[in-house]
């Protein structure tokens, strides 16, 4: 099967091990800079070229959209979409997973459990809009942040409103979280493919430090989930409709919470962290897509 990986950047762990997985067991790939793939978008017929030249023939298309090119990004796979071509994660998932607000309503629809979230447009709102989340302190983060970026916890209902107030100030959409502390800076990530856990890690904050993102110095283990957290896990995966995901959950005092779904999940932490050949099972998914396709 011929296989293509929209990447900003060949040499990332993520793509290098996916290219690795596919040609292991026998399929060709190549990687295309998402930037530089551009398109025809017409009635009589959808194009896609690249450096000059039609792409055509592939079977399949593994999306490594970062959050700089979600726009750009999702287009180019609907185009792929439209070209018949069987995308890992499609465009219209990726766009639900990346608006944090809107996945969060999706998932609070689906009855998934979820801290107490806050959002509003006017800073004359902002005093009841805190008293809807609950006490101090407060976890004020950015709709389209990614990595822990834009992520900050207020420790008093005065910080709270200041953050706000400075982000509504920018025009910058945010959400206000309950701050869940019996977490102590630890979270879950469970790796979701083809609406299956197939491995998961607990990450672990450095000292004064909330965030447990790998990106901000934290480290991982493998963990074993409950019956119940994977049962979230993968009924978040559905909801939004990812075939592949990375789900983050908190286990808290009153049970598993999610506070994540990301649509592009790296493999390098929970490969390392787990042992697991996530990349393989990805490949080996796609291999049982395109078997029923042909059916």
């Amino acid at each position: 099967m011929r296989l293509v990986v929209l990447s900003l950047n060949r040499k990332l762990y993520s793509t290098q091990r996916l290219v690795a997985a596919a040609r292991a067991r026998g399929h060709t790939v190549r990687v295309l800079n998402t930037a530089r793939c551009y398109m025809r978008v017409a009635s009589s017929g959808a194009e896609l070229h690249y450096r000059g030249k039609a792409v055509e023939g592939v079977a399949a298309v593994i999306p490594r959209i970062g959050a700089s090119t979600t726009v750009y990004g999702t287009a180019v796979l609907r185009q792929f979409e439209a070209l018949g071509v069987i995308a890992l994660n499609s465009a219209d998932a990726i766009l639900r997973a990346r608006d944090k607000l809107l996945a969060l309503q999706l998932l609070a629809a689906a009855k998934l459990p979820l801290p107490a979230t806050g959002f509003a447009f006017m800073p004359d709102d902002i005093d009841d809009l805190l008293s809807m989340v609950g006490k101090p302190p407060l976890v004020v983060k950015f709709t389209e942040g990614t990595q822990g970026i834009g992520v900050v916890r207020a420790q008093t209902k005065n910080a709270a409103e200041s953050l706000i107030e400075a982000f509504m100030g920018t025009r910058t959409s945010i959400l206000v979280q309950e701050f869940i502390r019996e977490a102590a800076g630890r979270d879950i990530r469970a790796f979701v493919v083809g609406g299956k856990v197939v491995a998961a890690m607990e990450r672990q904050a450095p000292r004064g430090e909330f965030r447990a993102n790998l990106h901000r110095g934290g480290h991982a283990r493998a963990v074993t989930l409950s019956a119940e957290e994977r049962r979230i896990a993968e009924a978040a995966a559905r909801t939004i409709g990812l075939n592949v995901a990375g789900v983050d959950l908190l286990r808290s005092k009153n049970g598993p919470l999610l506070i994540e779904v990301n649509s592009t999940p790296g493999l390098e932490g929970i490969e390392e962290a787990t042992g697991v050949d996530v990349a393989g099972q990805i490949i080996a998914f796609l291999e049982r897509q395109l078997k029923r396709q042909s059916r």
